[in-house]
């Protein structure tokens, strides 16, 4: 019998601790509504890049990437453009066909995260795993901000893109007319 009651103690607190973790990423990532950092971004771990971006709630996104030609990634919250001084037209995209409007859609994600288990494999941070119409993705939280730190999916090539984050500024002041996707188009 005190067999059974350490287990279900044991067991009680250890769902309790990640439901707090979990609230606690919640809260805090519900006071977000702006964010900047810098970027890593690997793909297949073959390509790394390297840039930094604006995000602003719910969708928009603009990314300049340190590197000779000039790439740019925005969104508007409905098309996702990529354009850069090495192609000679830009490419569009509908952001719901892409992982993007998974990632930027921070009220998804935490509806999603109301729901989910952190991913316990990784020590440092906290992991989620969302597969949402054959579209998987994990996020990734640090354990001691509780900030968004990365996320991993696939590109619209099958490619593994993970991308972390570092030197984040939350809540910066954003003009909307930064996403207007006809300011970087060829």
């Amino acid at each position: 019998m005190k067999k059974y009651l350490i287990f279900l103690l044991t067991f009680f607190f250890a769902l309790n601790a990640n439901s707090s973790s979990n609230q606690k990423i919640i809260n805090h990532f519900k006071n977000i509504n702006s964010l900047e950092f810098k970027f890593i971004q690997k793909i297949d771990n073959n390509n790394i890049e390297k840039g930094e971006c604006i995000i602003l709630y719910p969708k928009k996104i603009l990314c300049k990437y340190f590197d000779l030609n000039n790439k740019i990634l925005v969104s508007n919250g409905k098309s996702l453009i990529i354009n850069s001084d090495k192609i000679k037209r830009y490419y569009r995209y509908p952001l719901d066909k892409t992982p993007l409007n998974i990632i930027l859609d921070k009220e998804f994600l935490i509806s999603k995260m109301n729901s989910k288990k952190e991913d316990e494999a990784y020590p440092f941070y906290y992991v989620y795993n969302f597969d949402y119409e054959n579209v998987f993705i994990k996020v990734f939280f640090d354990k001691k901000s509780l900030d968004l730190i990365g996320w991993e999916t696939k590109d619209i090539y099958q490619n593994l893109v993970q991308t972390f984050i570092s030197d984040i500024k939350i809540n910066i002041d954003v003009e909307e007319k930064i996403f207007s996707i006809q300011r970087y188009i060829n």
